[in-house]
């Protein structure tokens, strides 16, 4: 028995013997974990040999092979002919030699983390986790550790929730330009190999275009249950070709066995998904770059990066402020959402030091005002002002700037708390708190301003709160608590 199929026997002896079964109608049936419900804050890490030439973003692998890419010609310029040195030669150069994971853990869980999803594996197909499976993992070359079980020691000692990323499908085709002309690609390959199977790229990555090898599909299922009996994530998040037709029998396999282990062991599970891989109620779904503009009956999930043109570190990076991230968390809380936000180390283990700024600055935040994000859920009302909302995925470049007048609101326990976007000094109007509101008929007991020592001042008109604490001035948000009897 190759290791391949003992993990695939696996997956169908725990099929066959718990609850779930690979159809939708029975994996309806899960329910998302109280951990995430709580959450509302994760952090996401992409790290791996990619992060070595940090050249534009992680998709180095694939476009280093694609001749009219500026990667193409920047490789050739930087380290040399293709067929002399391709991706896998930067595999010795990751010796990550200042690698902590203690420190990236106490720096996620002071910027207010909850869960961290490290990437296991992403497109490239370099395994950051000790394998049975395959050779080109972090343990067995490269700095030879196992970044995944000492990322999850580190979190389990800090009290955060362990989940991982794997993005291995899209490895189908990532590397296959590199067929098109003399590489070190261009060889023959089989099942095993780093670049294998290296097909030819679907055109605009079609989701009907033609299967991956079917050896491939089967490696996919049993390298994610590999991870799943290894390492016990609380939650396994899938990039985008999931939805592939191919891929739909083995995700429900996947989805079953790995909804039925983490019963088995107590562990409240989840998969996070994008796009319509998987049917709504059976996972979580995530909404790339982007959000949602309305509240939602389901809970979801938000992934963006600190950088707008990369998720892995890179020379070229340009990085967004701490106060639009804090503002997309307040607006993802209000509509039933997390924010699963991305750091990418540097090649040596460090995290750049913009990244630490930006994390350090959402923690001060969070320290103050996390009372109205964790364990919150939305208001009758989620929303006022005139700032439009972008929604949709791959949307955030169009977010439009927040005035003190865009409001939102989430509330938890016997309190509902309003958070203007900013505020500098002048009233705050909310207009769905007057005295004939259709929204809110509650007795405030309780008013008060986090943050803050001073005492702000409401009133109540007929058709709207006035809020006036002059003494507040900040360009993030400010969070009112206010309190029923």
């Amino acid at each position: 028995m190759t290791v391949q199929e003992k993990y695939l026997k696996i997956v169908d002896e725990v099929i066959e013997k718990g609850p779930y079964k690979p159809e939708w109608v029975s994996l309806s049936g899960y329910e998302t974990p109280k951990w995430f419900k709580d959450a509302k804050f994760g952090i996401f890490i992409h790290w791996g040999v990619f992060s070595v030439p940090a050249f534009n973003n992680e998709w180095y692998p694939r476009n280093m092979y694609i001749q009219d890419m500026e990667e193409w010609q920047h490789h050739r310029d930087t380290y040399g002919e293709h067929t002399k040195f391709g991706y896998k030669d930067f595999i010795p150069m990751f010796t990550a030699d200042k690698f902590n994971p203690e420190e990236w853990v106490k720096l996620f869980k002071n910027a207010g983390a909850k869960y961290i999803v490290p990437v296991a594996e992403h497109h490239d197909g370099f395994q950051m986790y000790d394998s049975e499976i395959s050779e080109w993992t972090s343990v067995k070359m490269a700095m030879k550790r196992d970044v995944l079980g000492e990322l999850k020691e580190a979190m389990e000692k800090e009290g955060l929730v362990f989940c991982e990323s794997n993005h291995r499908v899209e490895h189908a085709f990532f590397m296959g330009h590199g067929r098109e002309f003399e590489s070190d690609v261009n060889q023959p390959m089989e099942l095993g190999d780093f670049y294998w199977p290296a097909m030819p790229e679907p055109e605009n990555q079609d989701l009907y275009s033609p299967d991956p090898p079917t050896g491939f599909l089967e490696d996919w299922l049993a390298r994610n249950c590999e991870i799943v009996e290894k390492y016990r994530p609380s939650m396994v998040y899938f990039d985008w070709w999931i939805q592939h037709k191919s891929v739909k029998p083995y995700l429900k396999k996947f989805a079953a066995y790995y909804y039925n282990r983490a019963a088995e062991w107590g562990i409240p599970a989840a998969i996070s998904y994008k796009h319509d891989a998987m049917m709504t109620g059976t996972g979580i779904l995530d909404i790339e770059r982007g959000h949602f503009a309305n509240a939602k009956p389901f809970y979801w999930q938000s992934d963006t990066s600190m950088a707008f043109n990369s998720w892995c570190y890179t020379e070229q990076n340009r990085f967004k402020e701490a106060k639009h991230i804090i503002q997309d968390i307040v607006d993802i809380t209000s509509k039933n959402g997390c924010l699963l936000l991305n750091v990418g180390p540097k090649s040596d283990g460090t995290i750049c030091d913009e990244e630490v700024k930006i994390l350090n600055e959402i923690g001060e935040w969070m320290a103050v005002n996390g009372e109205a994000i964790y364990g919150t859920h939305p208001w009758r009302v989620q929303e006022e002002g005139e700032t439009e909302a972008v929604e949709g995925m791959f949307s955030e470049e169009k977010r439009n700037e927040y005035k003190s007048s865009d409001i939102r609101f989430t509330c938890k326990a016997d309190c509902i708390y309003i958070i203007p976007m900013q505020q500098h000094g002048e009233d705050i109007i909310v207009n769905n708190m007057g005295e004939n509101s259709k929204d809110f008929h509650g007795i405030i007991s309780e008013f008060t301003v986090l943050g803050y020592n001073e005492k702000p001042e409401f009133t109540r008109d007929a058709d709207k709160m006035t809020i006036h604490a002059p003494f507040v001035d900040s360009d993030k948000p400010v969070v009112y608590r206010l309190k029923l009897m």
